[in-house]
Order: C-alpha cells, then sequence, then structure tokens
C-alpha cells in the first residue's frame, strides 16, 4: 500500500541530504565553490518550505501533506510523513536559519569547508524529519540521526577541547535515547503499530503510562536541556564552531520540547498530569538557579548556553502548566495561552539565541577570545555591531517589542491562573536575565576602550549585516506582530489542549 498527497515534506528532508553530497563531491577541495553551492542549495530549500505556509489550512489544525508508504511491513513500520502548525513553525524557522548559518561560517571556516557545510545540510535534513515524522520508529531514526552531523562538527571543527564536549555531547543524548527506545518497543509491542496517531489513541494502565513517562522524559529532558541534565549544554556550545552553537540553540534544543508535545502529552496524559509538578518545579529551578550560574559566567558562549537552559524553561513550564490547569480547574483559555506560549516562545529563542550566538562568533573571527574581560567599548569601534548586539540583548531580557516578551508573557499569565507563586517564581526570569544580560552588554559594548586590540576592531561588513538583520527582522516582526504565528499554531494547540481532557485508565 502506498498514499501520498504530497512529497513536499519528503523534498524537505532529502533534498539538504542530496545538497550535502553534492557540495563535497562537486566542492572538492575548492572552499569558494563548496561555500557557494551549500548556499544555494540552502536558500533553494527555504523556498521549498515556503509552501507549507500557504498551502496549509490553519482553521482546521490537522495534519497536512501527508505522505504514507510502507517502510518494514515485517513490524508495521511506515515512512509516514505529516505537517500541522507547529511542525511547520518549526520546520520552517529550520530553513530560515540554514541559510544564515552557511553566511555565518563564509570566513570562519578554512579546512575541509565542503564537507563542514555539507554537515549542515545533512544536518537540517534530519531534524526536518523529526518535526516531519508521524511513525514513532521513522521519528526516532532521525532523532538518533540528528547526533551524527552534530558530533562532526563540533569534533573536527570544535575548539582545544572539543573531543571531551564531543564525547560528553554524545554520551548525554543518546543515554536518554536508549531509555526512549525501549519505551517505544513496548509500545509497539502491546499497540503493535508505531504510528503516533494509533498510539495516542491506545490505552494504558496508570503504571504502564507512569514508566513510559519517565522514559520519554529521559529522552527529551536531556535534549532541551532541563535542569540537571543540562551540563553537556555549556561545553559542547564553548567548543562548538559558531554555526554549530547557532544550529544547536536555533533548532535543536526545541526537539526536546516537540517531544513532550507528540509523545508525552497524548501517549501518557495521566502521568503527565500526575507528575506534573515535577516538570513545574524543575522548571522553575532552570529559570531561577541557572540564571544565577549565567551571571557568574566569563566566557560569552558559557553564559549564553546557560542563558538558553533558562530560557528553555519556559517552554516545559508552559507545556505542563497546561495539565494542572485542564485537570484540576478546568480552565482551557489558560491551558490553551500556556502551551500556545510554550511554542512562541520556542521561535523567538531560536531567533534570539541564534543572533547572539552569531555575535559572539564575528567577535572571535576578530579577537580570537571569548573572555569578557578581554572587551570592552567595543561601541567605539563597531557602531553597528553594537545596535544590534544591545537589541538581541534586550529580547533576551524579554523587552515588549521583542519576540522574547510574547512567549514568556503568555506562559507566565498561564502560572498565574494556577498559581500565583509558580508565577512570580516565573516571572523572577524578568529581573535575573536582564542582570546577567545586561551585565554582559556592560562590559563588553559600553565604557571606554580597553587595549589595543578593541581599538582596532572594524565594524562588520556587508555579509554579517545581511545575517544580523535577518535574525533582527525576526526579532521584532514576532515581537510586534505575533498574530502570523499564532494563528499558523492556534487550532494545533487546541487540539492539544483538548488532549489532555482524555484519560486512558
Amino acid at each position: 500500500m502506498m498514499t501520498s498527497d504530497s512529497i513536499l515534506l519528503s523534498l524537505l528532508i532529502w533534498l539538504p541530504i542530496a545538497g550535502g553530497a553534492l557540495v563535497v563531491l562537486a566542492g572538492g577541495s575548492n572552499a569558494g565553490r563548496a561555500r557557494w553551492l551549500a548556499l544555494i542549495v540552502s536558500i533553494v530549500i527555504f523556498a521549498v518550505s515556503i509552501p507549507l505556509l500557504t498551502g496549509y489550512d490553519a482553521a482546521a489544525g490537522t495534519m497536512q501533506f501527508q505522505e504514507h508508504h510502507v517502510w518494514i511491513a515485517a513490524i508495521n513500520a511506515n515512512y509516514h510523513l505529516g505537517a500541522d502548525g507547529i511542525s511547520i513553525a518549526l520546520i520552517v524557522l529550520t530553513t530560515f536559519v540554514t541559510p544564515l548559518v552557511v553566511l555565518g561560517a563564509w570566513d570562519a571556516v578554512h579546512e575541509r569547508v565542503g564537507q563542514y557545510m555539507a554537515a549542515f545540510l545533512v544536518l537540517e535534513g534530519l531534524m526536518i524529519g523529526v518535526f516531519a515524522a508521524m511513525d514513532a520508529l521513522l521519528f526516532y531514526v532521525f532523532f538518533e540521526g540528528m547526533l551524527i552531523p552534530m558530533f562532526i562538527i563540533i569534533g573536527i571543527w570544535g575548539g582545544p577541547r572539543r573531543v571531551y564536549a564531543t564525547l560528553k555531547f554524545f554520551l548525554y543524548t543518546f543515554f536518554g535515547s536508549i531509555f526512549m527506545l525501549i519505551g517505544l518497543i513496548y509500545l509497539y509491542l502491546h499497540a503493535h503499530t508505531w504510528d503516533l496517531a494509533q498510539l495516542a489513541a491506545f490505552h494504558l494502565s496508570a503504571m504502564e503510562q507512569a514508566w513510559l513517562f519517565f522514559a520519554f522524559l529521559l529522552g527529551f529532558a536531556i535534549k532541551v536541556p532541563m535542569w540537571p541534565v543540562h551540563t553537556w549544554l555549556p561545553d559542547a556550545h564553548v567548543e562548538a564552531p559558531t554555526g554549530g552553537s547557532v544550529i544547536l540553540a536555533a533548532i535543536m534544543l526545541k526537539i526536546g520540547g516537540y517531544g513532550f508535545i507528540r509523545f508525552s502529552l497524548p501517549i501518557v496524559p495521566d502521568a503527565s498530569q500526575e507528575f506534573a509538578w515535577l516538570i513545574i518545579a524543575l522548571s522553575i529551578i532552570a529559570i531561577i538557579y541557572v540564571g544565577y550560574v549565567a551571571l557568574v559566567q566569563e566566557d560569552m558562549k558559557k553564559l549564553i548556553a546557560y542563558s538558553s537552559v533558562a530560557h528553555m524553561g519556559f517552554v516545559t513550564l508552559g507545556l505542563f502548566i497546561a495539565f494542572a490547569l485542564m485537570r484540576v480547574t478546568g480552565n482551557t483559555q489558560a491551558a490553551y495561552l500556556g502551551v500556545q506560549g510554550s511554542m512562541v516562545q520556542m521561535i523567538s529563542h531560536g531567533f534570539v539565541s541564534g543572533a547572539m550566538f552569531t555575535c559572539v562568533g564575528v567577535l572571535y573571527e576578530r579577537m580570537h577570545t571569548r573572555m569578557i574581560g578581554d572587551y570592552g567599548g567595543v561601541v567605539n569601534t563597531m557602531p553597528w555591531f553594537a545596535a544590534f548586539w544591545v537589541l538581541f540583548s534586550m529580547a533576551n531580557c524579554g523587552l515588549p517589542g521583542t519576540s522574547g516578551f510574547v512567549g514568556e508573557f503568555m506562559v507566565i499569565l498561564a502560572s498565574f491562573a494556577m498559581n500565583p507563586w509558580v508565577a512570580a517564581g516565573a516571572a523572577f526570569t524578568l529581573i535575573i536575565g536582564a542582570a546577567y544580560t545586561l551585565y554582559l552588554v556592560k562590559r563588553i559594548i559600553w565604557g571606554d576602550v580597553t587595549n589595543d586590540h578593541v581599538a582596532k576592531l572594524k565594524d562588520i561588513n556587508p555579509r554579517e549585516a545581511l545575517v544580523l538583520g535577518l535574525f533582527a527582522a525576526g526579532v521584532l516582526v514576532l515581537g510586534i506582530w505575533p498574530e502570523p504565528l499564532t494563528h499558523l499554531m492556534d487550532a494545533s494547540v487546541k487540539h492539544i489542549v483538548d488532549q489532555l481532557l482524555i484519560v486512558k485508565t
């Protein structure tokens, strides 16, 4: 049996992978050719993703652009793809960020340029596969496949401690994935299907749901990453090349939150409600404690990495606040606000964190240091760069009018409907986030020039201005006019909220 309403999602998955092979084969040792091929391929893929936005029926909120082929008949595994408003938002974010990564690394990488660019294209295809998979086994293949190109990117083009960071990244994420695989196998042996929609409808006992909940939690919490399984992220960011840090923060961290939406919430709803307090507590700890950890960092990348952990705490908080609201208070509107806020926060964090790591890369290419103490008074020599840095820093603080405000504000409102103390803990990020971000700006951007190296800095060139300008456009458009994004996801989010009321036991 083989049915296909569209091959658009398959094109978005396999074109980047084929493009990566083309870059390696045609680029060869010619770095310039490899760069241009990678840029052209990535722009074409972004163009191919636009019909997802124009052709999607947002009012329905269902899985569309579906493609279904028999994959492994013996175990009833299918190559089943589809996308709703949530998937489409994340897929388009992926195709938008990848060309910016290619442009950002134009002059930063000088060795094995073709392989470097190819690794990002392959990674792009695998990440889109995660967001499009409607078969649990297919999801797992893409989910694990992402580790390979990122392992290569950090391990070959990373910093002095790249081997340590790479192994830590791989072992942490692979460890969690093993438990997730055990949970998926258990589900298959009882439900005799890998189809996510059928698994969501399959009834499970309270004990089964509890074990499966923690199996999924290990896999997705490490990917987010949640406290206390977040320690691999700062090391990976510090040692990764700039492009690796951008993709890791902007896209890969979102896969953990997406996994909760596709697996934990619909498949084990009773256990998710039972243990929602745990996720809420861990999220609040991440928002407050990790914020303090960020405040004492002397390495720019480490500070922004810890900031990512704190901001991603809003994603998990919003998702599991919804359970408490729906099943305890019955507040459907606030639950919807929490899930919607989580999704907006994921997209916003993609723009803001990607932009901030790009800014770090701009400085590093000129000074070859990430230590905050080596800078000071950068505004005097790089005024245009300073303007972008301050904008992204304000977004990181959650300034109204930027994308960083919208999602966090929605989650805080949803939290208040559940418990004012939880809302107060979440809102504390507005203080601690402003503290470490503005302290970073003060030490790097403002003041007098501190040394001769800073005095010799040259402002951003047109290529860097284009990359930062596109990130800035995303931050401002989403901050000022979030309605197109919320409309895209509105019906899909309502469908998820409706599923939260399903009792399987």
